[in-house]
């Protein structure tokens, strides 16, 4: 099984556009403005936007990207006007990461896991 693709429900698609190719994602499909579709410049997910009229409450959806260099992507999404609510931070789960959010409210961590991410110190060994 793969994980081909994570939906997040947006009340503007067309400004949710602008927005998340700021962060790097290319536009691949735009058919109305209820949907759209991107690439990542890395791996083979992808990634979409759909229309709702309204937003869960509560904490919402975590989108989580992962980059070589989080203190350089931070400072490269600042010039293009992102606001970050956390600076780069080293976690305790190993990862270092940094978050804001998106014009919905979704909340995205730029982050960076190396080895960790799949296998931390505390994965299991076998499916039990």
């Amino acid at each position: 099984m793969n994980l081909n693709q994570v939906t997040v429900p947006s009340t503007n698609v067309p400004q949710a556009i602008t927005f998340y190719k700021k962060l790097g994602l290319k536009l691949i499909v735009h058919t109305h403005d209820e949907y759209a579709r991107f690439e990542t410049p890395d791996g083979d997910a992808t990634f979409s936007i759909h229309f709702t009229s309204e937003i869960v409450k509560g904490t919402g959806i975590w989108l989580y990207f992962e980059v070589p260099d989080v203190a350089k992507k931070v400072t490269e999404l600042r010039a293009k006007g992102i606001t970050f609510e956390t600076e780069p931070t080293a976690q305790s789960w190993l990862w270092t990461e940094a978050r804001f959010k998106d014009l919905d409210g979704n909340q995205i961590i730029i982050y960076s896991a190396g080895d960790n991410r799949k296998n931390p110190p505390w994965r299991f060994l076998d499916d039990k």
